[in-house]
């Protein structure tokens, strides 16, 4: 049955020639679209590698019901051509104010929150990202590097950019240990288990 919303796929994996190659990445990308055109939604897509518009991104953003960051963690981040997406894609939700009316805050009402300026409502964003992390690392105090953070706590600087926009951000799947140790077998499998429970 056709559903008239609509799903934003955005793969940001950066090539790496005889190294990191995107397979995966590419592999998750494919079930998230398998599936949610199995639902009857339509899938709009950016590779950021290949090229985009800014302001047919901002659309897209504007068309979609629920986006989603597909990324590997290259030094705990996604890699930087995203960060130069996010710069122009935003700069240009800003400018036309398609995505956000300032940051929220007014001198004429002083309990409004920086951050509260989003258009946004009603969206949903979520992060698919592949570690060479292992799972262990996060939620642990006892954890040297993390500290006890979670994936949520260290992708807050990629989150943060849609909630201050208004959109909801759902929880996040990751892919752990994938050099060493990982289940990415198992991880392909139950991912869309989770795109169903916190997006459709």
């Amino acid at each position: 049955m056709k559903s008239n919303k609509k799903v934003l796929l955005i793969n940001t994996h950066l090539n790496y020639p005889n190294w990191s190659e995107g397979l995966l990445n590419d592999a998750f990308h494919q079930k998230a679209k398998e599936f949610f055109l199995s639902k009857g939604l339509e899938v709009l897509e950016t590779k950021v590698e290949d090229g985009y518009n800014a302001d047919e991104e901002v659309e897209k953003h504007l068309e979609a019901d629920f986006i989603i960051l597909q990324t590997p963690i290259n030094w705990f981040g996604a890699p930087w051509i995203y960060k130069k997406y996010v710069d122009e894609v935003f700069n240009s939700g800003l400018h036309s104010a398609k995505f956000l009316s300032g940051d929220g805050r007014t001198r004429e009402d002083a309990t409004r929150q920086y951050g509260t300026g989003g258009k946004m409502q009603g969206k949903k964003f979520m992060v698919s990202s592949t570690w060479n992390a292992p799972k262990a690392s996060f939620d642990d105090p006892n954890q040297i590097l993390f500290e006890g953070r979670s994936t949520a706590d260290v992708l807050i600087q990629i989150t943060s950019n849609y909630r201050f926009c208004g959109v909801e951000i759902v929880a996040d799947y990751n892919c752990f240990d994938i050099f060493k140790d990982g289940d990415i077998v198992g991880c392909l499998e139950n991912y869309p288990k989770h795109l169903d429970k916190n997006l459709i």
